[in-house]
């Protein structure tokens, strides 16, 4: 039985949005909520940018977005959408004639910026490029790069002025009758980027990308990433994500599926739940925890594992996940297996140990859900 069944307070009830497809990927309904990230290699090198998108996928990334800056770029696209395991989303700014290029090179979904991309006659070019090569499209608004009539009404960038350009945009798309898009309101501010995204919710039924834009190196930008989407999408609002930093793309998977996980709205991988330690840990918890998360990033199957360095709350937290193990005294400690008590282990022998108990673990897990989707 979910938690939630038994604890409403947990409960998230999600907007109810539309569903398009980008590529093989629903984006809003009742479709899981992607998670996205970006290259950051120079697209015409094809070869490097398949390289990070490939790395990208295994650590879980649904959907990948690709800067086309030039026609270079549009040009290695072919090769790019062919080789690519996840959907890519072609990057759009300035020149709209390389979102049809995109469009035409096999990308599933074009990102347009309505602060730059032009006249509404160019808009109409780039629908139906997607119309004819069965591509969506995002609205991409930035706080950083809105339309100057709207920066002269409104004197600043504000979340009024991101919702105004986002919805006339989107009426462009659906008086072409094309409704295939998501939507996105991004700012760096996260006061701004929130109340925009609120009142955007409140305005249409689209599909809505999220994202912090600019938010930061790793630390920084997974921290403001975490307060501004943690708090719209425990409100119910996002159908898709992207965590904008300042390093690998694959971190920003890491940290997108992190937030899902810690609002129980996805579930991927090893959940490790451990202690900050003190001077009560039977073993080195950090260095531990550092190196389980290392050794078990091959894992997908979602599951549960507890490091806790005492007995102060390690058996209470080993009772509710799969695998556990609390610090004892004597160099050793308690392994807890499905919530109970099971065998001690030498803290030396201790991450190989526990690596094995989750392995085997997974592959149970993984046994039973085969047997479960052929009944």
């Amino acid at each position: 039985m979910s938690l939630n069944h038994v604890r409403p307070w947990r409960n998230i009830y999600r907007r109810k949005s539309r569903q398009i497809q980008v590529g093989n990927v629903a984006v809003g309904g009742d479709a899981p909520i992607s998670v996205q990230t970006m290259t950051n290699t120079l697209t015409h090198d094809a070869s490097a940018t398949i390289k990070q998108i490939i790395a990208c996928a295994d650590a879980g990334a649904d959907i990948v977005r690709v800067s086309c800056p030039d026609e270079a770029s549009t040009k290695a696209m072919k090769e790019i959408c062919a080789e690519s395991p996840v959907p890519i989303v072609a990057d759009i700014h300035f020149h709209y004639k390389r979102g049809i290029e995109a469009a035409e090179a096999g990308a599933a979904c074009l990102r347009i910026n309505p602060g730059n991309i032009g006249s509404e006659d160019r808009v109409k070019e780039v629908i139906k490029a997607a119309r004819d090569h069965n591509a969506s499209i995002r609205i991409g608004v930035n706080a950083g790069s809105l339309e100057k009539h709207l920066l002269d009404k409104y004197g600043e960038p504000c979340p009024d002025a991101m919702i105004e350009s986002g919805l006339d945009h989107m009426r462009i798309l659906q008086d072409n009758d094309f409704h295939e898009f998501k939507i996105s309101v991004k700012a760096s501010d996260v006061f701004m980027a929130v109340a925009a995204y609120q009142g955007l919710a409140e305005a249409t039924d689209a599909p809505i990308h999220l994202g912090i834009t600019e938010a930061g190196g790793l630390t920084s930008g997974t921290i403001k990433s975490s307060i501004g989407l943690g708090s719209l999408l425990w409100a119910g609002i996002g159908d898709t994500l992207r965590v904008s930093l300042s390093a690998d793309p694959v971190e920003e998977v890491k940290v997108g599926f992190e937030i899902l996980k810690s609002l129980g709205l996805r579930h991927r991988g090893v959940n490790i739940i451990s202690c900050p330690s003190c001077a009560r840990q039977g073993f080195d918890v950090i260095k531990t925890v550092e190196t389980l998360e290392k050794r078990l990033e091959h894992i997908k199957t979602p599951m549960s594992l507890s490091i806790i360095g005492c007995v102060v709350n390690g058996p209470g937290e080993a009772l509710m996940t799969d695998v556990g193990f609390t610090g004892g005294g004597a160099g050793s400690g308690m392994v807890y297996l499905a919530g109970a008590q099971s065998h001690k282990m030498s803290n030396d022998k201790m991450i190989d140990h526990i690596v094995e108990q989750v392995e085997t673990k997974a592959a149970q897990l993984d046994a039973a859900a085969v047997a479960d989707a052929a009944e």
